[in-house]
């Protein structure tokens, strides 16, 4: 079975060709250099932007492993969550060229995408385990009790951790994307010389936050402390917040496996913590943890039948992953 799959939920262009579970082609058009100016992304340049080149990155991605449009079996797309616009233009291309080569159309809620990307590492896994999504727009902590199904334990009640490190890269003159930047900046500093505070301390439930951290970055900056040590310290306290919070989620439902999948899993300070956690990690391969069209494909495979009438299903800017009408009971492989 031939499976395409596309993402536009947000800045990058993403478009992946999987046959029977296996990625054959993956291809992303970045926008990174559209948005560095901005510090961020501007959500009406991106909508453009995709519109320019998801055509050529589709007949690309066909023409690398030498299929025909016609030996699609089906074509798949993030419905959201993500930015509208930005959503739109991938959906409604994707619900086009499944109309009018008469295959499916799979509807993909881009966060179970992104679990479904670990498969592609390791094809064995099975439920149950925690999902640990964390990216620019999300972060989000599940108990994945069997495949379809997804206990929410938590979330951030405010920015995502991704979004966190571009939003202090900024401060710190590092531009856009942060999350590597700051990475990067880290390395040349010492953590325990900047007092920035573990979020949420005392809480027993399982949600994060971030937008404190800015705050307090920017107090560290008028207050002299240097650069790569103020990066040194927030990369610290937003690793050692998500692991603690994931650790006390493992304790609680008694899971030893953790998936990892988003920007964020891609921080080797994030990776080194939580295997120091004992618990069993899986991540995605490279190029799969951040937003792209192979985990869209890899999700349509492992759901076993189309929604019914999923032409008319509607892209949503804001799609909880729990919500029945998305993924909760769903036939999966």
């Amino acid at each position: 079975m031939w499976i395409l799959g596309i993402d536009t939920s947000c800045d990058d262009t993403g478009v992946g060709l999987v046959q029977d579970g296996r990625v054959v082609v993956n291809r992303v058009a970045s926008q990174t250099l559209l948005h560095q100016v901005y510090g961020g992304v501007v959500p009406e340049l991106a909508s453009r932007e995709h519109v320019q080149v998801i055509d050529g990155l589709v007949e690309a991605v066909l023409a690398e492993a030498g299929l025909v449009p016609a030996k699609l079996d089906r074509v798949a797309a993030t419905r959201g969550p993500g930015l509208i616009g930005a959503l739109l233009v991938g959906f409604t291309y994707a619900k086009g060229l499944a109309f009018a080569l008469e295959k499916p159309f799979v509807p993909v809620h881009h966060l179970e995408g992104h679990i479904y990307a670990a498969l592609a590492e390791h094809p064995e896994v099975t439920p149950p385990f925690l999902a640990l999504v964390a990216s620019g727009g999300h972060t989000h902590l599940f108990e994945v009790p069997c495949w379809g199904q997804y206990r929410q334990l938590g979330a951030t009640l405010d920015d995502a951790a991704g979004e966190a490190f571009d939003k202090v890269a900024r401060l710190l003159g590092l531009g856009y994307p942060g999350g590597p930047a700051i990475e990067e900046l880290a390395r040349q500093g010492e953590a325990p010389r900047v007092p920035l505070a573990l979020p949420l301390q005392g809480q027993e439930g399982f949600n994060f936050s971030f937008s404190g951290l800015k705050t307090a970055v920017a107090r560290a900056l008028e207050q002299g402390y240097a650069p790569a040590d103020i990066a040194a310290r927030f990369q610290q306290v937003v690793v050692e917040h998500l692991a603690q919070v994931v650790v006390r989620a493992a304790r609680y439902t008694g899971l030893s496996t953790l998936l990892v999948t988003g920007g964020v899993a891609q921080n080797a300070a994030l990776r080194a913590r939580l295997q120091e956690a004992g618990l069993r990690l899986l991540f995605p391969p490279k190029g799969l943890a951040t937003d792209n069209g192979a985990m869209i494909a890899l999700a349509a495979w492992h759901i076993q039948k189309a929604p019914p009438e999923a032409l008319l299903v509607p892209a949503a800017a804001y799609l909880p992953l729990e919500d029945p009408s998305t993924s909760a009971g769903r036939p999966a492989r």
